[in-house]
């Protein structure tokens, strides 16, 4: 790419000239744009089955389709900016460069700063617009202290309840949660507040009302399937412009609305053996695109296959992605709380596969996997730690659930505690599910609107298979029902009740020290895990041949009785507690963390407690006997040595 990047295809504007159509169309012999208003246009063909136009008399704002031959129906543009009636309406023209933004100075956020707030438009608030999240955006980046959010797909969906993972229209924003400027509203907003947007978009499939995109062309194949529909078309016969469709796409994002990333849904569903893969030029064209805009965005992979090609370099045959989802650390952290054992949950639930979450991303790096019958995965070393998003909820975990229950129904106040603490201690970028952070308890269930009778069913029916793997047997909610989708909006007033302002206490707090502390970003330090008698040491120390710039140790409690944890070696200083899940403030008792004998051990040094005032502070003498802190159950402790040299 030799220039900045802008859209050829759809409806372009040139101010007080008028309107430029463009549409692939290969195994068609005509084409007509059609006006809602009146009259047509035939346009011309060109190379590659390209369809152009260029009509004086259009405006921004006129209504439009495509008439593809004999056919009388009127098509909406497959690179349609605006659907205002819906994904069987007409399209819109839009002007693009009309949006007075306000964020000239921002840059965007580096992925080892990432933490990130998954959020839905529709459930969010009660309104379920983009207008209606932006007076939020102070309170989550100054109250709680995350550093982006990421929005679940705004491609226009049929009806106005969905994920988003049905969208069709994949230029056009979704109507009712305020189309193009309605979102281009919120990332200004955001980013005035130091916020970066990371958008979900969906590469893998398309929704299945409303796609208009086979009457155009061989968008997809029969080579491949999805769970979800037919596969798009990268690899076979006349594959190269369904790639630039959604290379497009994604530059779209990143130059019209200033998205500073994108979230890749499920690209074990992307099947393409092209020399090239589609991620890597996915990646490509968007780094390219953000070095002429002068700031980052950042690509962002979903994926269940543990495979480190994703994020390994380019130049290391990898497809340079800048992140991707880990499920094993969820995985491992749900099953253990929760004691499930059923469907995936099965490779995991004991102590040793969350300790080794916490040492490398994947815990199934090639090992055999009990619940797939099979070897997974591959291993992550040398991998930076900074390119792999954890949660503990999110949209996938929750909503998957046939009752969409959130893990603070599902578990006590203690173990909460200790799983926030566990992905705000990580040695990753955290993401943060809408709600999570004051123990909401509203489920977020799986909603839809769709207008053909026979989908509905088939989406019934598929919803309640999908959980007999999991052995739920209470009844699934209707994905239809106006109901499930108002069960599932947040309800806000809820965070100022003691109990979930204390569990927004610690997450706040626990941010707060990531932001203070630099040891605790990803990479920010050399990470040490042990595990022992169900309970998990993280020693956080300066990365090998740089500064003594002190350590942080994190202890994890992951079992229902007390324990006596022992204690790394460490060099003479001073060690203070500076959180512990148990604190009143969050919803514990204070029932203490104090010091027991030992074994006598020979070493450089060794801890001793002294429980006096706050803060408590483990300080190192020498010699002295090997000393270990006790743990109330479910409890999580981290401690800070500042250096001598400090």
């Amino acid at each position: 790419m030799t220039h900045l990047w802008h859209l050829e295809r759809g409806a372009s504007v040139t101010p007080g000239a008028g309107v430029h159509f463009s549409v692939w169309a290969p195994r068609a012999k005509s084409v007509r744009v059609r006006l809602t208003s009146g009259g047509e246009h035939e346009l011309t063909r060109g190379d590659h089955g390209v369809f152009e136009a260029f009509a004086e008399e259009v405006t921004v704002g006129a209504d439009y389709g495509f008439v593809i031959d004999d056919s009388d129906t009127m098509l909406p543009d497959p690179v349609s900016r605006f659907q205002p009636q819906g994904v069987h309406g007409p399209s819109r023209v839009v002007d693009p460069n009309t949006f007075p933004w306000t964020d000239r100075e921002w840059r965007g956020v580096a992925m080892r700063d990432l933490v990130i707030y998954e959020l839905h438009t529709g459930t969010f608030t009660g309104e379920g617009t983009f207008a209606s999240v932006i007076p939020y955006l102070r309170e989550l980046r100054r109250e709680l202290g995350v550093t982006a959010i990421e929005i679940m797909p705004v491609a226009q969906f049929p009806g106005t309840r969905n994920w988003g993972y049905d969208g069709v229209d994949l230029y056009a924003v979704q109507n009712n949660y305020g189309g193009p400027d309605g979102l281009k509203q919120l990332v200004d907003a955001a980013h005035a507040e130091d916020l970066a947007v990371i958008l979900d978009v969906v590469y893998n499939h398309v929704g299945p009302e409303g796609n208009y995109l086979p009457s155009y062309g061989p968008y997809f194949t029969e080579k491949y399937k999805t769970p979800w529909g037919p596969a798009l078309n990268y690899d076979d016969a006349e594959s190269d412009q369904v790639r630039r469709y959604v290379v497009d796409n994604a530059l779209y994002w990143i130059t019209e609305y200033h998205i500073d990333g994108l979230r890749l849904d499920a690209v074990h569903g992307i099947f393409d053996f092209s020399a090239k893969h589609l991620l890597q030029e996915i990646v490509e064209a968007v780094h390219e695109q953000a070095k002429r805009l002068d700031r980052h965005a950042l690509v962002i992979a979903e994926s269940d296959l543990n495979d480190p090609k994703l994020i390994r370099p380019i130049e290391a045959y990898g497809y340079g992605l800048d992140g991707q989802w880990s499920d094993d650390f969820h995985h491992a952290v749900h099953a253990l709380l929760t004691g499930e054992k059923l469907g995936y949950y099965a490779d995991f639930g004991a102590v040793e596969h969350l300790a080794a979450s916490l040492r490398e991303p994947f815990v199934y790096d090639g090992t055999f996997s009990p619940h797939r019958r099979r070897k997974h995965g591959g291993r992550s070393e040398g991998l930076p730690r900074e390119k792999f998003v954890v949660a503990t909820q999110n949209h996938d975990q929750v909503g998957n659930r046939a009752s969409g229950d959130r893990l603070s129904t599902i578990v006590t106040a203690e173990q909460l505690r200790l799983g926030t603490a566990l992905l705000l201690l990580s040695p990753y970028v955290p993401l943060i599910f809408m709600g999570e952070e004051y123990g909401e308890t509203n489920p977020f269930l799986y909603f839809v609107s769709h207008g053909d009778p026979a989908l509905v069913d088939a989406v019934r029916s598929g919803r309640k298979r999908e959980f007999e793997s999991f052995g739920w047997g209470e009844s699934v909610p209707d994905p239809q029902a106006e109901e499930t989708f108002r069960r599932s909006i947040l309800d806000r007033g809820r965070a100022a009740r003691p109990e979930h302002a204390a569990v927004f206490a610690l997450y706040r707090d626990l941010l707060a020290l990531r932001d203070e502390e630099p040891m605790l970003r990803p990479d920010g330090a050399d990470v040490t895990v042990d595990e022992r008698d169900g309970c998990i040491t993280l020693l956080r120390t300066p990365r090998r041949g740089t500064q003594d710039a002190g350590a942080l140790l994190a202890i994890f409690n992951c079992t229902d009785g007390a324990r006596d944890v022992s204690l790394p070696d460490a060099k003479h200083g001073s060690w203070t507690l500076r959180l512990t899940t148990d604190a009143a403030g969050y919803g514990g008792v204070e029932r203490g963390v104090w010091s027991v004998e030992g074994e006598p051990w020979s070493g450089d040094g060794a801890w001793r407690a002294e429980p006096g005032d706050e803060p408590l502070r483990l300080m190192v003498s020498e010699p002295a006997p090997k000393r270990a802190v006790s743990m109330p159950p479910w409890t999580a402790a981290l401690y800070i040595r500042r250096s001598s040299q400090l």
